[in-house]
């Protein structure tokens, strides 16, 4: 364990990336103690990929990269300035909700920042807003994107513990919303002491046309229930209510319509049955390419291949370090270090509370060290037999691990989206990292409020029946 554990502490040291020292620690400690042929690496890389589930982070990937060619954010943004672009410190509060609407089409926190995030730092900065203000809010907004459905570490995370990952879909949808109203409490309050105003003037014309285009989309689900109550199969009325919304979207030509319809497209499918997480991932590659072919006209065959093949490098990237992390998992199982890490555990306490203290403490210091989906890859096997015998459920563990990771992505010297944000604001990592520090309130009186009432988390996927 010592051998294992210490090589790969020590090339993260050195500065070798994440990947890279899973593998070389794994394999080092294989060939030292011959625990198993040589064979077994490759098969275990293997077994680590060969997952159905695991198909929907190249098209969550690449539906992301679509909506960001297809002109998406640009129209996401302009809903936004209309919803709440009037408050004071109007752009950041757009900020916050551009990232909940974007969330719900990319799962990512790295795809929110380097997207709709460059738009809106602009933006903040144009309109005189301090850069380090728009990194902040920017920073935090972001951390939504895995957190409100669909999200890529739920995936790989429902992989690794066999929970339903529509389940968790569904379970991230109240913290979000929680989340989101913390965000925007903090914007209200820094603005009323920084004296920021507004960026937009109040408009009941433009405030009614942004509430319209949030009705027709709330009034779908209604539309389709009242055709089946009516006689209509599910199939025909959810092609005769997407039918009169394209119809509509085409003679108002709303700015957000089609892209906040993309999270009822998906969970709507998953609940209704339609299709399963992983095929959900594919209908979001779908309607990407109807709004950006179809409805806006705004993709060609460049920008098409341009977004095909940074789906391709990320993919590569994610699935390079799921291969390499299942067989560190594995020889840490093998070598009786997750057992023992375990018995470690349950002998400081066996109290669940005093347990989620713990674990919190434990990721939010892993998170700023080890990638997101390393992460999850190792402390699954190790922490969910704890979980399961202490009596937590796992969706919940699953929303406080994910939260925690998405806080370590603003924290050097690992934290993704700090470098992101870094390049497109043109500021020192320092300098970001100062920025980013008072936005970390909210995510943490988040992250208390979610680990200690477990029905923020449980709530809709028990009302919805998708618990084990």
């Amino acid at each position: 364990m010592l051998l294992l554990l210490g090589a790969f502490i020590g090339l993260m040291i050195l500065g070798v990336p994440v990947a890279v020292s899973l593998a070389v620690s794994s394999v080092a400690y294989m060939l030292i103690y011959g625990v198993a042929p040589d064979l077994i690496i490759a098969q275990r890389m293997i077994a680590g990929v060969e997952s159905f589930p695991l198909l929907a982070v190249p098209f969550f990937i690449l539906a992301g990269n679509l909506m960001n060619i297809a002109g998406v954010t640009g129209r996401i943004y302009t809903f936004a300035v209309s919803l709440v672009g009037w408050m004071r410190g109007g752009l950041a509060q757009v900020n916050i909700i551009g990232s909940v609407i974007f969330s719900g089409m990319s799962g990512t926190a790295l795809a929110d920042a380097a997207g709709i995030g460059t738009i809106e730092i602009k933006a903040m900065k144009d309109h005189g807003y301090p850069v380090e203000a728009a990194v902040g809010v920017t920073a935090a907004s972001a951390t939504l994107g895995p957190i409100i459905p669909p999200s890529l570490p739920f995936v790989i995370y429902g992989m690794m513990s066999n929970v339903s990952i529509g389940a968790l879909f569904l379970a991230g949808i109240l913290p979000g919303i929680v989340m989101t109203a913390l965000m925007m409490l903090t914007v209200a309050i820094i603005a009323h002491r920084r004296g920021w105003g507004s960026d937009s003037p109040f408009s009941w014309m433009q405030l009614g046309e942004a509430s319209l285009e949030i009705l027709v989309v709330l009034a779908f689900p209604v539309a389709v229930y009242a055709m089946m109550w009516m006689g209509l199969s599910l199939n025909i009325a959810v092609l005769v209510a997407l039918a009169v919304l394209v119809a509509l979207d085409w003679y108002f030509d709303f700015s957000a319509v089609m892209a906040l319809m993309t999270p009822v497209i998906l969970i709507g499918g998953m609940t209704m049955g339609w299709f399963t997480p992983t095929e959900a991932a594919v209908a979001a590659v779908i309607w990407s390419l109807f709004l950006g072919l179809v409805r806006y006209r705004t993709m060609t065959l460049k920008t098409l291949a341009k977004a095909s093949f940074e789906t391709i490098e990320t993919t590569a990237s994610v699935l390079f370090i799921v291969t390499a992390a299942s067989v560190f998992a594995w020889l840490l199982t093998v070598s009786q270090a997750a057992e023992m890490l375990s018995t470690a555990i349950l002998s400081v306490t066996d109290n669940k509370w005093v347990f989620l203290i713990l674990v919190n403490l434990l990721v939010l210091f892993i998170g700023c060290f080890l990638d997101t989906i390393a992460a999850i890859t190792i402390l699954v096997p190790i922490l969910l037999p704890i979980v399961l015998k202490l009596g937590i459920d796992p969706l919940h563990f699953g929303l406080i691990l994910t939260l925690n990771l998405m806080i370590g992505l603003l924290h050097p010297p690992l934290g993704m989206v700090l470098f992101v944000l870094s390049r497109v604001a043109k500021l020192s990592v320092e300098r970001t990292t100062m920025a980013i520090l008072p936005w970390l309130v909210p995510l943490f009186i988040a992250l208390i409020a979610i680990t200690f009432i477990p029905q923020i988390t449980l709530w809709l996927p028990h009302t919805m029946g998708m618990t084990r």
